[in-house]
């Protein structure tokens, strides 16, 4: 994954893709974890749209 510049609001520092959209990735994770990924496309095109809207290219 790339970024685009996906800035941290408070400090002005890039916010790393490990650390943005932590919401979505838990989810994506745990229906990973549980069910396989066949079973958790749905999730993974939510966390992918999160990520594409803080600026990161994917």
């Amino acid at each position: 994954m790339e970024t685009n510049a996906a800035k941290n609001e408070n400090d002005g520092k890039k916010l790393k893709p490990c650390c943005a959209c932590p919401e979505t990735k838990r989810a994506r994770d745990q229906c990973i974890i549980e069910n396989g990924e066949e079973n958790c496309r749905e999730l993974i095109e939510a966390h992918k749209e999160c990520m594409r809207k803080l600026g990161f290219k994917i």
